[in-house]
Parts: structure tokens; sequence; C-alpha cells
């Protein structure tokens, strides 16, 4: 039974993603590794979305000064985050969406990983202002999700790639055909344009593009500073 928006259940997540998404693990080094790189020294994350907890798993211990806070609308998910990451630095906020966050907590760092694409257009646009909202000025926001191309041939092209990556990880074509089916469906992705615009428009000074390869593109956008 999925317990969650994904397609596997929250106790198989974390077994069976990275023949789902391409390059799954490597997203979130990018993301980490970027947040190193960069004149941010956070002291506060918020993982919206956070699924089972492996991104701010991995941070913890390249960031051992962060307190981390942590939230995601599938009870399930949180179970097996919260055994994931059973820490004095992590604050489990609880079983929330993000455009629902209520915290008086200010972030310097808000992650949302593959997770806003599951938004219809009105409930992405309150779930990045509330985003916004909650960083400090300065604050990074960082998210990732399955995007929309730009033409109809590279959406199919798309998911022709797509679907030979989860047929060399090992699923069989009715595995592969019913994933692919939830294109437009179950998700809803938008073009990389749509997503720069979105972030410009709730208030973001700085809109990148991050990370991008077949289907998955990752962006960082920052909130602007006090002059």
């Amino acid at each position: 039974m999925i317990d969650n928006t994904t397609s596997h259940p929250a106790s198989l997540y974390d077994k069976n993603i990275t023949s789902t998404i391409p390059y799954y693990q490597e997203i979130q080094e990018e993301i980490l590794a970027f947040i190193e790189s960069i004149d941010i020294k956070p002291v506060s994350w918020l993982d919206t979305g956070c699924g089972t907890g492996t991104l701010v798993s991995r941070a913890l211990c390249r960031f051992p000064d962060t307190t981390f806070t942590i939230a995601d609308p599938s009870a399930e998910m949180l179970k097996q985050a919260e055994i994931k990451l059973s820490h004095d630095r992590v604050r489990i906020l609880g079983q929330c969406k993000t455009e629902d966050l209520d915290t008086r907590t200010r972030f310097d760092i808000i992650t949302a990983i593959q997770c806003h694409h599951y938004l219809d257009t009105e409930t992405r646009k309150q779930a990045v202002e509330k985003c916004f909202s909650l960083l400090k000025q300065g604050g990074l926001y960082i998210t990732s999700e399955n995007i929309r191309p730009l033409s109809q041939e590279g959406e199919r092209n798309g998911l022709l790639y797509w679907g030979k990556f989860q047929e060399r990880a090992g699923k069989n074509c009715e595995e592969v055909k019913a994933h692919l089916a939830r294109f437009d469906k179950e998700y809803h992705p938008i073009t990389i344009p749509e997503h720069l615009d979105l972030y410009r428009a709730a208030g973001f000074e700085i809109v990148e593009i991050l990370w991008y390869s077949y289907m998955q593109c990752a962006f960082y956008a920052i909130k602007p500073r006090i002059r």
C-alpha cells in the first residue's frame, strides 16, 4: 500500500528510489557540496518534504554547527526519518505540508527535495511563498524536482530516456510503464523557465539552476539581504 505521494511505500523508499530517479544520490551530493562552498554558515536548516530523512542524515556530519528541522506530509515517511535521525540536533516539526508550515523559527537554509512537483499550480506557489517567508534575510532555498521539457518531442524523448534508465536499473517493463504513466497525472512538472519565474515572483533576489539532467533539475534561490 502506498502511504505517501511517491510511487513507493515509505518502508521501501530507500531501497527503490535509486532505480527510479536517475542520479538521486548525486543530486543530494551536489546540494550538500554547493552549500559547503558558498558564504552561508547555516545555524538553522529546514528540510520540508523530508521523506525518509536521507539528505539530513548525510548533512549532519558535514555541518556540525547546524540544527535541522524536518517535516513531511506523510506520517509513514516521518517514522522512517525518525528512526534514521535520532540526534539531538534534529527537530521533527511533524506531519505537515510545506504550504501549511507553522513555526516561529526562521532558517538560514530551506531544502525541498523532490516534493513540490506533487502540488498544483496555486499550491506550489503557496509552498514557495511559505519557504520565502520562513527564511532569514539572505537565506538560501534549494529545491529539486521532476521537470517538464520545453516541447512535446522533448517530453517524449525524456520519458523514453528515463524509461531506459529504469530498465537498466532492474525494473521490468510493467513497472517502468506504470511509473512513467504518473507524469502529469500523479505529479505535475513545470518547465525550467516557469520555475525561475516562480521563485522570482515569490521575492527571491538571486535565482539559479544548480543541477540538471534527464527530467530532473535542482535550483537555488537567495532571499534579499537587508541593505
